[in-house]
């Protein structure tokens, strides 16, 4: 989904820049999570760089410590929300094939519960 204005902007651009209001749950210096406004899951977080890439696909050029703070800014969400014990799923829909709607590299967070068997 592209924000009004910028073609190329997103709503979590938007997000990003302080423009529209997000549940935000963690930020850092890499990353920034927020709930989904459409949940999956009991918790359903989304978890954006502070890099611009459109998609998973699009990191594959950046330097690995970029791509790494990401990844482990993931993790450190779901420690923070109290999911690395009992485990949590982490999506990255990449294109639209694949179900991605938001053209901006993110991850979802997903746990909080016992989830069923991805894809079923």
């Amino acid at each position: 989904m592209q924000a009004p204005g910028n073609p190329d902007e997103t709503i979590f651009d938007k997000i990003l820049a302080g423009q529209i209001p997000a549940a935000i749950v963690h930020e850092d210096d890499h990353v920034l999570a927020f709930k989904d406004i459409q949940p999956q899951a009991k918790v359903h977080v989304l978890v954006i760089p502070k890099l611009r890439a459109t998609s998973l696909h699009d990191l594959k050029d950046r330097p690995v410590a970029q791509i790494g703070a990401f990844m482990a800014g993931v993790a450190r969400v779901a420690e923070k929300l109290g999911l690395a014990q009992g485990g949590y799923r982490v999506v990255l829909n990449t294109g639209p094939d694949a179900g991605q709607t938001v053209f901006y590299v993110h991850a979802h967070i997903l746990g909080g519960e016992p989830l069923g068997r991805f894809g079923a």
